[in-house]
């Protein structure tokens, strides 16, 4: 009698806090849709008056009434915000669609990006990857978006791996390496730290096994990490370099990746995948070998998070070495 008891106290418990949290993110999202409402309103009135001095006098007034009449949220720094929503913003289907995964302080810390492009990047991820306001401060400060875009150049016309799936290069400084490690270390601090490396690479990766064994014409070959991404539906080889990528790096993964094909693909499955995770790349190297037309994908990693202005330093001139490449393509 006790333990039916107990169970329908669970079942009943677990029925309130679902219906608690969907009544949180409805009340979210009408918030949410308000603040975006009450923007262009504002910005609509302002615009029909066709004066900059009555958009000046009129908000600082509006916000004071609104206040007084509703409260903190209506702050003329919250209005002003609220009208950068709504221009930014401006397809409202797309914002009442996010605001059902996205909160408003979601949306503040979108608003000062710089390109739309840049916004809808990091609001889809929030959304479909379910970043708490902390990661998506954190995704955007390690600057996830240009390390994507680097990626997706050299993946450009890859028909195994579709664009925003990974990023170049990826920042392990959660694994706490020191300056002297080997590939083994690598190996060992990733699967110490198996949610950040996932958090990290992206949604969708789930650990299948280390060291895999492949036995080829008698001789032993391990793979350093193998992965299955549910989204691709397909393995995902992991090899890691403690050096510079070299081209015989290429061989081996391919090697891996056959294997793999013939072995350990599924029914169902699409073909597998490797990503070379090397402490330094070689971008022409990698351009000549035409990595991706084998779903083969470099990239660097880096075990500490550079200073604000080195990262963007760094970043910036990886993205014109990779974006002269896709020049280069197009002329051959």
């Amino acid at each position: 009698m006790i333990k039916t008891e107990s169970k329908l106290f669970q079942e009943l418990s677990q029925l309130i806090e679902q219906s608690k949290a969907q009544v949180i993110s409805y009340a979210n999202s009408v918030l949410t849709t308000l603040f975006w409402q009450v923007g262009k309103r504002i910005n609509e009135h302002i615009l029909q008056n066709k004066r900059a001095e009555y958009g000046k006098q009129i908000v600082p007034t509006l916000s004071a009434q609104l206040e007084k009449a509703y409260g903190r949220n209506f702050t003329e720094k919250n209005v002003r915000r609220m009208m950068q929503f709504a221009e930014q913003f401006t397809d409202i289907e797309i914002v009442v669609t996010m605001s059902r995964q996205l909160t408003w302080s979601h949306f503040l810390i979108l608003i000062p990006l710089k390109s739309l492009e840049q916004k809808m990047f990091y609001a889809e991820l929030s959304a479909n990857e379910r970043w708490s306001v902390r990661e998506l401060r954190k995704q955007i400060e390690t600057k996830a978006f240009e390390r994507t875009e680097i990626a997706n150049n050299q993946l450009i016309k890859s028909n195994n791996i579709p664009a925003n799936t990974l990023k170049d290069p990826y920042i392990f400084d959660f694994l706490g390496l020191k300056n002297d490690y080997v590939e083994k270390d690598l190996e060992s601090a990733i699967l110490r730290e198996l949610e950040q490396f996932i958090l990290e690479i992206g949604k969708g990766f789930a650990f299948v096994e280390r060291q895999k064994r492949m036995i080829i014409d008698g001789e032993d070959y391990h793979l350093d990490l193998l992965f299955y991404h549910r989204k691709l539906k397909r393995l995902v080889a992991i090899d890691l370099k403690i050096g510079k990528f070299q081209a015989k790096d290429k061989g081996q993964m391919e090697l891996y990746l056959k294997w793999l094909n013939r072995y350990e693909k599924q029914e169902g499955e699409e073909n597998p995948i490797g990503i070379i995770l090397c402490a330094e790349t070689s971008r022409e190297q990698v351009e000549l070998l035409e990595l991706h037309k084998d779903g083969i994908m470099v990239a660097e990693y880096w075990t500490e998070l550079p200073p604000k202005k080195e990262l963007e330093a760094k970043l910036h001139q990886a993205l014109i070495e990779a974006r002269e490449i896709i020049e280069r393509r197009k002329l051959l």
